[in-house]
């Protein structure tokens, strides 16, 4: 059977989103088909349809989503029709050389869908992230849904699927913030927000947040920053510095993703502190820093990539803090939007307008 639903593409480079039907087929082997019951307008679905990842046109749109299994192909037993999920993209392998070290949240061979959505005159989607999820339905590879508590909110529930788990990760996986530590994180949007936010779960004595945008700032305070710093009026290595005794933060979360303020996060970190790069720099850019210096500082350098998550451990436990309020990550959700809605949400993304505008089905 082929399911006729409404998706979201990318059909060219640069060109506006459509909305338009697509096909998707019943489940094979080791796949499941997902009714989409929310998905969160991430930036990563701009670059796609911007040629900033390939240029494997059209795009099915959308990956940080949560829905509910409608049915699994042969020899699924993970999960079942019914099961409430959130969509990831690390599908483990469980054979590869980092999963057979134990270390299954750096697989090389992540699982997608074998059998293609297609347009209606058949021409094969790249689903964005191998899961496609601005779509009334999906199908994915079984071991990309994360079965979690369904008392939780689907537009609150699906961002684990990419920005917010990158954040919450690059905290508590990458950085290892630990109780007591102090925390600076530079660039505020969705992501650094969620790492505001991850450091104050572990315990966090002090956590800076600091960005170009006063607005993004005062999310950043309710999400639990004891101090912000706004880099357009103030040194930002010198006002972390002075915000910690002059030795500068255990931990510096940089979830920009540029030269400028990898260099500011490099600098204003403790000696044998930790820096974490979460933010998405591009192909060209580059980095010069005195090799004197990252020999004499000690510490760690590392990037986060998913912030180091492993979805069948994570989002169950950050579910579970969400529904005892220990985690707010309905603040994130700034915007409930039809699915006809996205490429006006990407508008508003870009200006700073939203932590994350998320369609709802």
């Amino acid at each position: 059977m082929t399911h006729r639903v409404r998706g979201v593409i990318a059909r060219s480079k640069g060109a506006p989103v459509e909305t338009t039907t697509i096909l998707v087929p019943d489940p094979g082997a080791g796949e499941a088909l997902v009714r989409v019951q929310a998905c969160g307008v991430c930036h990563t679905d701009l670059h796609y349809r911007e040629g900033g990842i390939n240029d494997e046109f059209p795009f099915l749109l959308g990956h940080e989503a949560a829905g509910i299994v409608e049915s699994v192909g042969p020899d699924v037993t993970s999960v079942a029709p019914g099961d409430f999920v959130v969509l990831n993209w690390r599908a483990v392998c469980g054979n590869c050389r980092a999963c057979k070290r134990g270390r299954p949240w750096y697989c090389f061979a992540t699982h997608n869908a074998t059998q293609r959505m297609t347009l209606e005159d058949g021409t094969p989607l790249s689903p964005a992230l191998g899961i496609g999820a601005f779509a009334e339905k999906t199908l994915v590879a079984a071991g990309q849904c994360t079965k979690v508590d369904p008392a939780a909110a689907p537009a609150a529930a699906g961002l684990l699927g990419c920005g917010v788990m990158a954040g919450l990760g690059a905290a508590l996986n990458t950085g290892n913030v630990g109780r007591g530590d102090s925390v600076a994180v530079i660039g505020c949007g969705g992501v650094g927000n969620a790492a505001v936010a991850g450091a104050r779960l572990a315990g966090a004595s002090r956590i800076i947040a600091v960005d170009l945008d006063d607005r993004k700032l005062a999310w950043a305070r309710g999400l639990g920053a004891t101090h912000t710093v706004n880099g357009r009026s103030e040194d930002v290595v010198k006002a972390i510095q002075g915000l910690t005794g002059g030795n500068g933060a255990d931990v510096v979360i940089e979830a920009v993703g540029r030269p400028e303020t990898y260099r500011q996060a490099f600098y204003a970190r403790d000696l044998a502190g930790t820096v974490v790069l979460v933010g998405v720099p591009t192909p060209d850019m580059k980095l010069e820093l005195p090799l004197i210096d990252v020999f004499g500082r000690g510490g760690a350098l590392k990037s986060s990539w998913y912030g180091d998550c492993l979805p069948e451990r994570d989002f169950p436990l950050l579910i579970d803090l969400y529904l005892q309020g220990r985690l707010d990550l309905d603040a994130f959700v700034s915007e409930r939007i039809p699915l006809d809605g996205v490429e006006d949400a990407f508008a508003r993304m870009e200006r700073g307008e939203v932590l994350r505008s998320v369609v709802e089905f």
